[in-house]
């Protein structure tokens, strides 16, 4: 379980991000936030693993502590994967090359100068496999088409042997019909090792199929938190208002998010 209090995030140039707010996140459970851009899901998210460090307020995680010790910053980046919107892959390695950087949070920095052992290599091949990329593992990245590279990054997350994933706008630049195979790929997946996701959404019908919980926010408070049989047209007007976007189509992505090796930090 993850609890949030009374977080909220400016940013240097005074924008706030995200109000003050209060939630928990349980286990076992496919969590997607909507909202428009700038309503703070990013925000929220990246807030979880401190990618964007909080303004005010703490979050703790069950079975670990309060993030704002190090040690345990440290500790839950390690158990926690990212998969980010513009995959985050080096171009010119293979798929197997990329997945194996999920890896790199298990070793020291001196350590990570030496090949990878071959029970990681065998690991990452399974990655592959669940994702179906198996055939692709010597493929380079940047020979992929957007899907395919989306699913290794999904693949180089279940690398990380993670207990909690973190998804931002993981299919905002693939089409719809890609975007719900890579949706119900990572769905399946959490469900069958009981991995619990947190995902940022802009298309309200992938939320409706994919989520067990919907959160939905605007201007950087949260407006709805339920499930998603609940989401009806006067709940996506206290979302959206008169903006609500084109159920099939992207709103403006958010900025690129930081180096992958932050992560890992």
């Amino acid at each position: 379980m993850i609890n949030v209090q009374n977080l909220s995030v400016t940013y240097p140039n005074g924008v706030v991000g995200l109000q003050e707010t209060s939630i928990r996140f349980l286990g076992r459970e496919v969590t997607v936030l909507l909202g428009l851009s700038g309503a703070g899901k990013s925000t929220l998210l990246r807030s979880l693993n401190h990618l964007t460090a909080p303004t005010t307020g703490r979050i703790s995680i069950e079975g670990l502590g309060d993030l704002a010790d190090r040690d345990i910053l440290i500790a839950h980046r390690r158990r926690t994967a990212m998969i980010f919107q513009q995959h985050q892959l080096i171009p010119r390695h293979t798929a197997l090359q990329n997945t194996l950087t999920g890896r790199l949070g298990q070793y020291s920095a001196l350590r990570t100068f030496l090949p990878f052992p071959a029970e990681d290599r065998i690991r990452a091949l399974k990655c592959l496999d669940r994702v179906g990329l198996l055939d692709k593992a010597l493929s380079r990245a940047d020979a992929l088409s957007g899907g395919q590279q989306q699913r290794v990054g999904i693949a180089r997350a279940l690398a990380q042997e993670p207990s909690l994933i973190l998804a931002d706008e993981p299919v905002a630049s693939l089409d719809p019909v890609t975007s719900h195979r890579v949706l119900s790929r990572l769905r399946s997946i959490c469900l069958e090792d009981g991995i619990p996701a947190i995902v940022s959404l802009h298309q309200i019908d992938l939320a409706r199929e994919f989520a067990d919980r919907i959160v939905g926010l605007r201007d950087g408070r949260i407006v709805f938190d339920a499930a998603p049989d609940t989401l009806d047209d006067s709940i996506l007007n206290r979302i959206y208002g008169a903006n609500e976007p084109n159920r099939e189509t992207s709103e403006r992505p958010d900025p690129t998010p930081e180096p992958l090796k932050e992560a890992f930090a």
